[in-house]
C-alpha cells in the first residue's frame, strides 16, 4: 500500500458510527461519513486526484446477507468529493472469508490471503483510491491492493472512516 488515511480513531463516536452503519444498517449515516473520509482523501490527494475509486467488495454471499456494501456506499461518497469515477467492478472478492473480528495480526492476513481479484483492463497504469470502513491490521487493505499492482495498478492509496490502533 503506498498510502493510508483515516479520518478518525477505531474508538469513541467514530467506532459507534461505522457500527451504525455497517450493522445497524443505518445506510444515511454513509453520506456523511464519505463526505468527511472524501475530504481527508481529497487533502491528501486533491492536486493529484486518483484515476479511479475503488471499494473494498464483499463477498457476494455477506453482500447478501447484509444488504449493501458498507465501503461500496462510503466510496460512492468519496468519489464525489474527489471528482473521480467510482469503479466497484475493478475490484472483486472471489473467495468467501470468516469475518475478520477476533483474529490477530496473523490469521487475518491468512484469512484474505487470495481473496480478491483486480480487473485488468480498468486499473492498468491508474492511481487507485481504495475505500473502506475500518482498519485494524491492514490485512484486508493489502490483500485488495496486491492483485491491483499485479494487474498493473501505478499506485494504490486507501481512505478509511476509521483506524484501531490496537491491530488486533
Amino acid at each position: 500500500m503506498d498510502t493510508i488515511r483515516a479520518v478518525a480513531r477505531y474508538e469513541g463516536v467514530a467506532k459507534e458510527a461505522v457500527h451504525a452503519l455497517k450493522f445497524g444498517r443505518r445506510r444515511a449515516l454513509a453520506g456523511p461519513l464519505g463526505t468527511l473520509m472524501g475530504t481527508v482523501a481529497f487533502r491528501e490527494w486533491g492536486a493529484r486526484p486518483p484515476d479511479l475509486v475503488v471499494p473494498v467488495p464483499l463477498h457476494p454471499a455477506r453482500e447478501r446477507e447484509r444488504s449493501f456494501n458498507q465501503a461500496h456506499l462510503l466510496a460512492v461518497e468519496v468519489a464525489a468529493v474527489l471528482g473521480a469515477p467510482l469503479a466497484p467492478a475493478a475490484l472483486r472478492r472471489v473467495r468467501a472469508t470468516p469475518q475478520q473480528t477476533g483474529l490477530a495480526g496473523d490469521a487475518r492476513r491468512e484469512n484474505v490471503a487470495g481473496a480478491f481479484e483486480a480487473e485488468a483492463g480498468a486499473v492498468r497504469g491508474r492511481r487507485i483510491l481504495l475505500v473502506d470502513d475500518v482498519m485494524t491490521t491492514g490485512a484486508t487493505l493489502e490483500a485488495s491492493a496486491e492483485p491491483l499492482r499485479r494487474a498493473g495498478a501505478r499506485e494504490v492509496c486507501a481512505v478509511v472512516m476509521a483506524r484501531s490502533l490496537g491491530g488486533q
